[in-house]
């Protein structure tokens, strides 16, 4: 099994491994030409994101700068749009779903490492995949770490910290991000 299959399956992996760093550099080198392109360039962005991306939706928008590990783990929903500063760190696969807001600088992290500190000085980590399920508004700072799930039509408030999945139909806030009140999707 490569590294890149331990990376994507959750298993530990060496991030070392000159394929990832080769994958690595590339999605950084696509990031510097997506910088480059003014905004008003959306269709000329749009085709870098989709060779960055594994998928993306017909419509959305990312605001510059956008910073991701790989890119190809990630899977862009429909309409979806993160704003200025969002940060995903993408060893394991991010499903975004449609209608997705990211205020800006929502941090999105998929690695992790070990506790102890002997392993962790090894360099090998492992990845846990996030899904955001559609509809999903994630505020201003906040942060979702490995392996959670946010419910479809859900908010997540500015500054939280996600440790652990939100279902759908809530407001969630705080840190660590707790449900504290459910959203009666009937009304406007």
């Amino acid at each position: 099994m490569t590294e890149h299959e331990k990376m994507i399956t959750g298993q530990p992996y060496d991030p070392r491994d000159k394929t990832l760093v080769l994958a690595r550099r590339k999605a950084r080198s696509i990031l510097r030409k997506i910088a480059e392109i003014p905004d008003d360039k959306e269709r000329q962005r749009k085709h870098f994101f989709k060779e960055l991306f594994a998928e993306t939706g017909k419509q959305f928008f990312i605001e510059n700068p956008f910073i991701c590990d790989y890119g190809s783990n990630i899977y862009w929903g429909e309409n979806a749009y993160a704003n200025f500063g969002c940060i995903i760190l993408d060893s394991a696969p991010v499903f975004i779903g449609k209608n997705v807001m990211l205020a800006p600088a929502v941090k999105i992290f998929t690695a992790t490492h070990p506790l102890a500190y002997k392993a962790r000085n090894t360099g090998i980590e492992f990845a846990k995949p996030i899904r955001i399920g559609d509809n999903v508004w994630i505020g201003g700072g906040a942060i979702i770490n490995p392996g959670v799930t946010i419910g479809n039509n859900s908010v997540i408030g500015s500054g939280s910290v996600v440790t652990k999945d939100i279902p759908e139909n809530v407001v969630a806030v705080g840190n660590p991000c707790k449900v504290i009140k459910v959203i009666d999707n009937k009304t406007n």
